[in-house]
Formats: structure tokens, sequence, C-alpha cells
């Protein structure tokens, strides 16, 4: 793997400048500001005055979905919000798709030059994006049975969207590393996993048992891709730290 973490002039750190950070530091204790007091935090009381939310679930566009709704709505329970997980998980594995996509991209055009003995498997990484492509048309399917459009943008997709375009940015990025870009994907997968697991309770919450039976087979398959990912990121490190690894 690529060393990342080289000795170099690095200028960022503080102790660049003892003169300068001197100061910075006593001027730091002097001139404390009650948060409530700064401009940043008036600023964030102005925009959230009034501010309506991220966005809403969609009215079922077909009868069945109404009728649907209807029905769990009757027995208490709330199909809005397994529908905007859903939307959130669909948002999430598309996006899933395309970073894997980037990653599959920088370890086929990682110079050699800049690798050891450990090179990430691309067929692996091609098995995990595919599978990831699988999960989002599983998604489809399933917001498609509840009688809703999986093309609308539920809020949580919303939210989840913004939150995941950093992991794609790191990766995309032709400045950082593979074993940068696992980190990130480390991230990624976690979050998957925990989403996987919620949706499988949700479903099962509104008796829809198929659903949760599919919905555990793509958790299957994320923990899979968890646990590779975590293992390529430790040996990548322990890789560049001088330990010998050998790549699973």
């Amino acid at each position: 793997m690529e060393q990342t973490a080289q000795l170099g002039a690095n200028k960022t750190g503080i102790d660049m400048s003892p003169i300068d950070s001197k100061e910075m530091l006593e001027a730091s204790e002097n001139f404390f500001i009650k948060p409530e007091a700064s401009v940043a935090y008036q600023i964030d009381q102005f925009f959230r005055e009034g501010v309506e939310p991220l966005g809403s679930v969609p009215l079922p566009g077909t009868v069945k979905g109404v009728l649907k709704s209807a029905l769990k709505i009757a027995t208490g329970r709330h199909p809005e919000v397994l529908i905007n997980k859903l939307g959130e998980r669909l948002a999430y594995e598309r996006t899933g798709v395309r970073i894997y996509e980037h990653l599959i991209t920088k370890c086929i055009n990682s110079t050699p030059d800049k690798m050891t003995e450990m090179k990430i498997p691309v067929e692996r990484l091609t098995e995990f994006r595919n599978q990831e492509s699988q999960h989002f048309h599983l998604l489809i399917k399933s917001i498609k049975s509840l009688g809703a459009d999986p093309t609308a943008q539920t809020p949580d997709a919303d939210a989840s969207g913004v939150a995941s375009a950093g992991f794609i940015k790191v990766i995309a990025d032709p400045r950082t590393s593979v074993s940068q870009s696992l980190q990130a994907m480390l991230a990624v997968e976690l979050a998957d996993k925990a989403a996987w697991e919620l949706l499988i309770r949700l479903a099962e919450d509104m008796g829809l048992s198929e659903m949760a039976t599919d919905f555990k087979q793509a958790l299957h398959q994320e923990d899979t891709h968890l646990v590779q990912v975590k293992e390529w990121y430790e040996q990548s490190i322990r890789s560049q730290a001088g330990v010998s690894v050998s790549p699973n």
C-alpha cells in the first residue's frame, strides 16, 4: 500500500511559529466570548427562527398505497416512518455504488511505485459494488410494494445525501490514497450495517415479514463488506508501519 504518512515540509502545526502561537494562546484566554454572545450564534438563531422541516414524505400515489397506509395507521403504526427510512437507504445505496466505483478506479490507477506487496483485489470490490446495486433495486421493489414512489426524495434521504457527499469527496479526490479511501469506506459500511438492522426491525414492526427476510439477506452481505473493508484498512496501515501482512 502506498505510504501516506511521510515526513515533509508540513507547516500547519502551531510549533512552526512559537512567538505568534504564544500570543494567540494568551489572547484566547483573555478574550473569552460566551457562545450565545458570538456572531455565529446569532446568525444560527436568525436562520433557525421559523425554519421549515427538511422535507416531507409524499402521500401514496396509488389506491393500494392509500389502503395500506390507512390500515397501518388504524392499527397504531405510522408507515410514513418506514417509507422515509426506505427512501434514505435507497439514496445511500445509490451513493454506495458510486463510491465503490470511485474506489475501484483508484485501485486500478494506483501507480506501482506507490504500492508494496499488498494490493486490494479489484474483483472483490466489483462484487461488493454489484451487491450495492442489488440492494438499490431491492429497495425500489420494497417501496413500490407499499404503494409509495421510489423516485421521491424523503427528508432522511435528503439528509443522507448531504452526509455521504463527504465520503465521495474523499474517495474521488486524486490526492487521497487507497488507505485513506478505505478509512472513508469503513465509515460508510458501519453506517450501512446499522441502517439495515433498523430497517429489519421496522419491517417486522409493520408485519412485513417477507420484506424483513429480504433485508436480512442484504444485511448479511453488508456484514461481509464491513469485515473485509476493516481488514483491508488495518492491513494497509500496518503495512505502512513496516509490519509484514498478508491481504485477505
